[in-house]
């Protein structure tokens, strides 16, 4: 199953036979400011020129690299896909599920030398998918540069938002590093909800109706104006863990002040968004960018909720499937359209033009069968990495290289035709508080369950004793794969049940409805 890319030149609607997009203008960088209690009618505020600086030193990097990388990669006639002549260092930041499962994939890749993680865990350097680099100090932008010049590191992949938001892109492109994530100017995609809206409603883009505020008073009076269910979601980066779907205003008002009041997430939770609830079934959506491409990659659908039947708080996700029976090819060409072009374009309109991965969350509505926009993350989302690493076939050094060099245009990518599903065990207690250091045991036997079956590390470390211990909230991404989702299914849950760790949980159910839409079509 191959996919190619969209381009953005030309009109913005999709011509037949999926003809290109275009940019209205050619902005290099800059970037909107998030404002209080936000109507929907206000205007936004104008670009900053520091912002506009950082990012056009990105943009000048991304042109500049394509000759010093151009001796490595060629296009192949046959396809149009690139080919590598050469080989590449390639570091991964960060050391969660979603970085093990690009450590795999990387590894994978023909055109890798060798894969560095920094700081990686315990499960990416036992499994050698990566050598770990755990001393290496990743908030300090300076500490990673002198790193990869040492190592002579040809690419660096940010997995995580943290560095993202906090600049590290930004460094590492004007220090002349290829490096695969956007800039901290256009990860405010996700740092910001308040951004995401204001891009949204600027750009027709389809999204919940919104207001915005700092004030809990004024908060829970439109609350009470609105009723309930409705959604509070923290404005800046929250772990995942920053949204409450209130189904009654006594739980909306809560949220509020857990927020606004008691400060519990923090500087993240001082600006709050109050938006209308929609009704469907959730999607994931990624592709691939290079601010004038994007390349979407496989569908995959997560289950955020922490207990069976999809109920209990919120979570960063307790397991995933790909491909999601609810995208069709269909849906997926009004995605691109209506959603992933426009915030492209939208994005270099306004000086901030993108480079990376967008995943966006979506929900199909019930009442309407369309995509409306839930929010945008700038990074591979995590558990759905895992099941899309799973399924990936094409050289992945190669692809995110490309994207880089603002080359995704000849790139195709391959899938596996199978179905990939990710089990995640978590500590007991999460999403809230939960023990550290208790022992996990039988993982190698665990992983032996079926060739198709691979354990992702997440919150993993060795005690003292050389055990293996969780030091997490999720820990383990239990990954399968199968000719339908009962196959992988039966696979994922085979190898957990192996899995001995008394303090761990996991849902039964991951996969339903996926599994109930193909009982329906073969009844």
């Amino acid at each position: 199953m191959a996919c190619a890319a969209y381009s953005i030149r030309g009109h913005l609607k999709l011509a037949a036979g999926h003809g290109p997009y275009a940019l209205a203008n050619n902005h290099l960088c800059g970037g909107l400011k998030p404002s209080v209690s936000y109507p929907i009618s206000q205007s936004w505020s104008t670009i900053t020129s520091n912002a506009g600086r950082h990012a056009a030193r990105h943009s000048h990097f991304i042109v500049g690299s394509s000759e010093r990388w151009r001796s490595s990669l060629k296009a192949s006639p046959e396809d149009g896909t690139i080919v590598a002549e050469g080989k590449i260092t390639v570091l991964v930041i960060g050391g969660g599920g979603r970085e093990h499962a690009l450590c795999f994939a990387l590894n994978r890749s023909p055109s890798c030398e060798a894969v560095l993680c920094a700081p990686g865990n315990v499960g990416i350097a036992q499994s050698g998918d990566a050598v770990c680099i755990s001393d290496l100090d990743i908030s300090s932008s300076d500490a990673v540069i002198s790193f990869c010049h040492k190592r002579g590191v040809g690419m660096v992949v940010v997995g995580p938002e943290g560095p993202l938001v906090a600049g590290l892109a930004n460094d590492l492109v004007k220090a002349g590093i290829p490096t695969f994530g956007p800039s901290s100017e256009a990860a405010a995609l996700e740092g910001s909800k308040d951004f995401m809206k204001k891009l949204c409603y600027k750009y027709n883009i389809p999204t919940a109706q919104y207001r915005t505020f700092t004030d809990p008073a004024e908060a829970k009076q439109y609350v009470q104006d609105q009723g309930a269910p409705i959604v509070v979601k923290a404005d800046g980066l929250a772990a995942g863990k920053g949204v409450v779907v209130a189904m009654t205003l006594d739980e909306a008002l809560e949220a509020i002040d857990s927020m606004l009041v008691e400060e519990s997430f923090g500087s993240a939770g001082s600006r709050i968004i109050i938006e209308e609830y929609l009704e469907g079934e959730e999607a994931s959506f990624f592709a691939l960018v290079d601010g004038e491409y994007a390349l979407p990659l496989e569908s995959a659908q997560d289950h955020k909720r922490v207990g069976d039947g999809d109920v209990g708080p919120n979570t960063g996700g307790m397991g995933a499937y790909s491909p999601a029976p609810v995208v069709t090819e269909e849906l997926k060409s009004t995605i691109m359209q209506s959603i992933i072009i426009p915030t492209v374009k939208g994005m270099a309109a306004e000086g901030c033009k993108f480079v990376g991965v967008l995943y966006a969350g979506l929900m199909i509505e019930k009442k309407s069968g369309l995509p409306k926009l839930i929010e945008y993350n700038v990074r591979f989302g995590d558990p759905e990495c895992q099941v899309l690493m799973m399924r990936l076939e094409s050289d992945l050094a190669q692809v995110l290289l490309s994207a880089c060099k603002g080359e995704l245009g000849k790139v195709s990518l391959t899938w596996s035709p199978e179905i990939a599903m990710v089990v995640v065990m978590a500590s007991e207690g999460y999403p809230g508080s939960y023990k550290k250091g208790t022992v996990i045991k039988n993982i190698d036997k665990a992983g032996q369950v079926s060739p198709a079956v691979k354990i992702f590390h997440a919150g993993t470390a060795l005690d003292g004793d050389g055990h293996l211990v969780a030091v997490g909230g999720r820990v383990l991404g239990v990954t399968a794969k199968g000719k339908d989702i009962q196959e992988a299914r039966s696979r994922a849950y085979g190898a957990v049940d192996v899995v001995d760790w008394p303090e761990g949980f996991f849902r039964r159910d991951i996969g339903w409805r996926a599994l109930k839409q193909e009982q329906t079509v073969n009844y």
